[in-house]
């Protein structure tokens, strides 16, 4: 197939490594688009970092949904590939485009008409408020590029060539580095200005991968971007690429209730701390996914060519190199957390909170690893429900011990640990899962 490397033959160890670091990079980056927005607008103080917290958690929603056709590429399109079906994996990246575009339009246009009422959940101060509306109204338009962009991740990350989002996003992430400042404080649109920052390098991003695919690699001998939907192929992208959206989703849907949680017993400090260290953590997690992506590649294109034992080795690497990354989070967060922290926020009533915050959560982080590596090894397989019960049921759980932990008198902490506990708990169960289905030995893992 014209374009694509093909995982099935080869070294394990290299290929993963091939894969994930470009992945890890890519996700590093489509985080520090967040971060970047709160690093500069934190120079303006705790309150315009809680308006664009507010809207943050939106925009994680808004990756999650996008997740549906990124998860949806890569398995789809890898396992086609790997079935040497180049006319599938051609289809399956056209209707993966048709319906993120699809996708993107209708969720943009509901958050800008409802904007208002939307962060007016998280019961904010009439000021905060209004920059979080005109944030997330600016943002929500460029829902296409954020959406389109993923599909054309995935669909890369499919074929093996993983370093060529990595190069595209970080080019969209310097020119967002280069005008955060330039139009917050040399224009002074102040959090406007991060909006439309982040507007035009999404933009740019999507326009680049245009670029690339129709005039440069002709991946897969060239396909259409945009297709009339058949029930076939739709219905198997949903199928891979639905549990996935929503499990993400409901994640931010909880981490919503859980701000407000945070905003009733913290104030906007309170939200602050949860909405900027958890663009901390997310770093942690996005660039750990970077291997769990880079497992769900390489098992796609393995699984469908029934090369069983490249999907245990590449799996017991996997979870090799998540422990040493868990590891080093969990050092940094329990003994740095402060430290860290003060480089979005430097305020010091910020950073002592955002250290408290990023200690308990640092307890969690080898736990996480687990589930990432799980995640991967399932998702590859074309088993994405198993994970997505796994997280809809802990996640879940994070309200109501949200409540009872600040109840008991442990007040904005419980909060803390509440997220810190159903991290390690998602951990455990994704592991004994696993190891439920390998005692079924290959009747139960290997068909799918």
């Amino acid at each position: 197939m014209q374009g694509i490397k093909n995982l099935t033959q080869g070294p394990i160890r290299r290929q993963l490594f091939n894969l994930a670091l470009p992945i890890m990079g890519t996700s590093f980056i489509q985080m520090a688009y967040s971060i970047t927005d709160m690093a500069w607008v934190g120079r303006l103080g705790s309150e315009a970092v809680a308006a664009i917290g507010a809207v943050g958690i939106l925009t994680w929603m808004t990756n999650s949904i996008s997740l549906l056709n990124k998860v949806g590429s890569e398995v789809s399109v890898g396992q086609s590939i790997g079935a040497r079906n180049e006319e599938d994996a051609r289809s399956y990246a056209s209707h993966n485009l048709t319906i993120a575009l699809i996708l993107s339009f209708c969720w943009g246009l509901l958050l800008f008409i409802f904007a208002n009422p939307v962060i007016g959940v998280y019961k904010l101060e009439a000021p905060i408020a209004a920059q979080a509306v005109e944030y997330l109204r600016i943002v929500s338009t460029a829902f296409p590029f954020i959406f389109l962009s993923a599909a054309f991740t995935g669909i890369h990350n499919a074929a093996g060539l993983s370093k060529i989002p990595f190069y595209i996003s970080g080019t969209g992430l310097i020119i967002n580095m280069i005008l955060d400042p330039v139009f917050i404080f040399v224009f002074d649109l102040g959090t406007a200005g991060a909006a439309w920052a982040t507007w035009l390098s999404q933009a740019t991003v999507c326009a680049i991968f245009v670029y690339q695919l129709k005039w440069r690699s002709k991946l897969l001998g060239g396909f259409s971007f945009f297709v009339k939907l058949r029930k076939n192929y739709s219905q198997r992208i949903l199928q891979l690429g639905l549990p996935v959206a929503m499990l993400n989703t409901l994640f931010a849907i909880i981490n919503v209730f859980m701000a407000r949680t945070a905003s009733t017993y913290g104030g906007h400090i309170g939200l602050m701390t949860l909405t900027a260290g958890g663009q901390i953590e997310a770093i942690a997690w996005n660039t750990s996914q970077g291997f769990s992506t880079a497992l769900s590649a390489f098992v796609a294109q393995n699984y469908a060519a029934s090369e069983k034992g490249r999907v245990v080795e590449a799996y017991h690497t996997t979870l090799k190199m998540t422990t040493i990354f868990g590891i080093l989070c969990t050092l940094l967060f329990v003994f740095y957390g402060s430290e860290v922290f003060s480089l979005i926020v430097p305020q010091r009533e910020a950073y002592e909170a955002g250290g408290i915050f990023l200690r308990i959560d640092g307890y969690s982080m080898l736990f996480m690893m687990l589930e990432i590596t799980m995640q991967g090894l399932f998702y590859g397989t074309g088993r994405t429900v198993p994970p997505a019960i796994i997280s809809i049921t802990f996640n879940s759980l994070r309200i109501p011990m949200a409540i009872v932990l600040s109840a008991m008198g442990l007040g904005i902490v419980g909060v803390w640990w509440a997220i810190s506990i159903s991290s390690m708990l998602k951990g455990i169960v994704s592991f004994i899962w696993f190891r439920a289905l390998q005692k079924k030995k290959s009747k139960a893992f290997w068909t799918a």
